[in-house]
């Protein structure tokens, strides 16, 4: 019985300690500095299954591509409307925070409420495609428990909406 309560405790601890260290900003990873759009394309999908992208399919040999292909967005009017929505969607967002609004080019980050885990979101309009590229990623971690996908999706339906 004594070890079970030992147990217990020392579980307790850990819980409070990671707790901790996510409202000290220890788990927020760091920023990348390569985003962005180049030759055309958004940053390949992580190496882990933490992240999805709309091209994906542009990393054939990747050994996630299949976890983080995800549709682009469509297109509500143009591109730049488009974007426009996007951007006040992602800013009604819980945890959002626009980093980077330029013309084609949508940045935000998201932190989440208990740990300060943090993404970053990229939305591309691609003249090519006549579509909006996305890429969601987390920073650290090995997983991401589905929570880039059901964010793009969550963006996807709030746009489809829009009028």
């Amino acid at each position: 019985m004594l070890v079970i309560k030992w147990l217990v405790v020392v579980v307790v601890l850990l819980i409070v300690v990671a707790v901790a260290a996510g409202q000290l900003g220890f788990l927020q990873g760091t920023a990348p500095t390569d985003l962005g759009v180049r030759d055309g394309k958004l940053k390949p999908p992580s190496l882990t299954e933490n992240s999805v992208t709309s091209q994906a399919a542009l990393s054939p040999d990747h050994p996630q591509r299949k976890y983080a292909d995800i549709a682009p967005l469509p297109l509500k009017g143009d591109g730049a409307a488009t974007l426009a929505k996007i951007k006040a969607i992602v800013a009604s967002m819980n945890g959002a925070k626009v980093i980077k609004s330029e013309p084609g080019y949508l940045y935000a980050q998201f932190t989440s409420k208990l740990m300060k885990f943090v993404d970053d979101v990229e939305f591309w309009f691609d003249p090519a495609a006549n579509v909006i590229q996305v890429r969601s990623a987390s920073r650290v971690g090995r997983g991401d428990m589905g929570v880039n996908r059901k964010r793009i999706e969550a963006v996807r339906a709030a746009l489809a909406a829009t009028k």
